[in-house]
């Protein structure tokens, strides 16, 4: 079942069954449960696994998990087979039904046998899923500034705020709960996944309101960071070219005139004879503003696993030029990541493509991807700094037959996946699932360094605030790749 979306809480109760005389054939659907706002994170969801530290990587270990979600509109009056098989296409239909003979299904709480059951609104379904995520760098969160009021942190790169697409465990919002017992923190903006840097959270909803308004209000100032390619000028430049989004869930802008207006303003501050430090004061917020305007400029970040690959043209989209359609773009981006085993990094896998291109009706790319990461994966895709608005394939066995499932099931004990808390032993999170695809799969690990992009975000300064960190050693004016 897909990952909750955004109108639905994480960790939500199920609904609690009332007793009363059904009649023949009719099957109880109880009422929606009214959620509880603000932060829905828990000591329950922080002890579902575990982490451990290899090659200077941290890694989650294997757990599992259950998805649960009410019935979506579009749903009520489809069966469930029919909702697999149009909306989460990354797993054949073969997956759900070994997952239903399992007891991993369920509809209102109650083990799910018949996939061809008709949806009723407000069905509650719940979906136990044993989840891989990938590794992250094993760089600490450093805590800059804790008060009664806000938590600051440095945030490495790679790691995502909170959780999104495969992303839960290995988040700033996870480890802060888990390793530093932070664990009633508001969001007031986000980084990208692959952007290091000050990190602010709020500790009361009245603090979060507060700091928000200066941000919708523009008086947050901001500063970053980066290393990019080649001579940048010395003198101050400003872009403002409007920034468009081709693709949410794939995470790729470009400069198009029917974008956003957008407004950075750059300045060099030194060169090594190859590339140049830059510090970047973004006026507006868009989606990778600060990426996509030195793109345009001709000096894409060095190490930009999307605006400085070769899928954009000889020149690298600068000035704009790109010569491609925006789905020729993206399936450019894909090949290009697929042959340098580099997919996760769009927040895809070699699964979703094979899933999607099975479906004669998915006109583009950036409609390829499983409605389960569909929500969450614009995590890969927020501004550097906005409010809240990788791994590599060796080789796969996929699960694509009801007879390798069948085989599977009997070849291995299940019970050890129905328990409905998620909450297994100390040691059975490491066990191989007899359903997961994952686990029929060997990945090459990414090296610490490939998890890494130049761009931080060095200074954040409010009304009655100002939040530094130090500059990053690739910063440095004498430094060498």
């Amino acid at each position: 079942m897909a990952e909750p979306g955004p109108g639905d809480k994480e960790g939500a109760a199920s609904p609690a069954p009332k007793k009363r005389r059904l009649a023949a054939g009719e099957r109880y659907v109880p009422p929606p449960r009214k959620r509880s706002a603000g932060v829905s994170f828990g000591a329950a969801h922080f002890a579902e696994t575990s982490y451990f530290f290899e090659g200077g990587l941290r890694k989650v270990r294997p757990y599992y998990f259950d998805f649960r979600t009410y019935c979506k509109g579009r749903w009520v009056g489809r069966s469930l087979l029919h909702v697999f098989s149009t909306e989460f296409r990354a797993q054949p239909l073969a997956y759900y039904r070994a997952a239903a003979r399992a007891g991993r299904l369920h509809l209102n709480e109650e083990p799910v046998s018949d996939l061809d059951i008709v949806l009723k609104n407000n069905d509650y379904l719940r979906n136990t899923v044993h989840r891989h995520e990938p590794p992250v760098t094993a760089q600490p969160i450093q805590i800059l500034v804790e008060d009664d009021e806000v938590v600051v942190v440095d945030k490495p790169s790679s790691l995502p705020v909170h959780p999104c697409g495969r992303f839960r465990h290995n988040t700033v919002i996870f480890i802060l709960g888990k390793e530093h017992d932070l664990k009633e923190l508001h969001t007031i903006h986000r980084l990208d996944r692959m952007t290091s840097g000050v990190l602010m959270f709020a500790k009361t909803a009245e603090v979060s309101k507060r700091i928000d308004e200066q941000v919708r209000e523009r008086q947050l100032e901001k500063e970053y960071v980066c290393r990019v390619v080649g001579e940048f000028p010395e003198h101050e430049v400003v872009c403002e070219e409007p920034i468009l989004v081709v693709s949410y869930k794939v995470g790729v802008c470009r400069v198009d005139p029917k974008g956003k207006f957008c407004k950075t303003i750059f300045q060099r501050l030194s060169y090594n004879g190859k590339t140049s430090v830059v510090k970047c004061l973004p006026r507006t917020g868009r989606t990778h503003q600060i990426r996509v305007h030195l793109q345009y400029l001709g000096h894409p970040i060095v190490n930009d696993p999307i605006y400085n690959m070769e899928a954009w043209g000889p020149d690298r989209g600068k000035g704009g030029k790109i010569d491609k359609t925006d789905e020729e773009l993206l399936k450019a981006l894909v090949e290009e990541h697929r042959s340098k085993q580099s997919l996760d990094i769009l927040g895809i896998s070699e699964e979703d493509l094979n899933s999607s291109a099975e479906n004669k009706d998915c006109g583009n790319v950036s409609d390829c991807t499983k409605p389960a990461q569909a929500d969450a994966i614009n995590e890969n895709c927020p501004a550097e700094d906005t409010k809240d608005s990788e791994r590599n394939d060796i080789a796969a066995c996929p699960l694509n037959s009801d007879t390798n499932l069948e085989t599977l099931e009997k070849n291995k004990e299940l019970d050890s996946c129905e328990n409905q808390d998620g909450q297994k032993g100390e040691n059975s999170s490491e066990e191989k699932d007899p359903l997961c695809v994952e686990c029929k799969i060997t990945r090459r690990d990414p090296s610490p360094k490939e998890l890494v992009m130049y761009l931080h975000a060095l200074r954040y300064k409010g009304a009655d605030f100002e939040y530094c960190s130090k500059m990053p050693e690739w910063a440095m004016e004498d430094w060498e790749e």
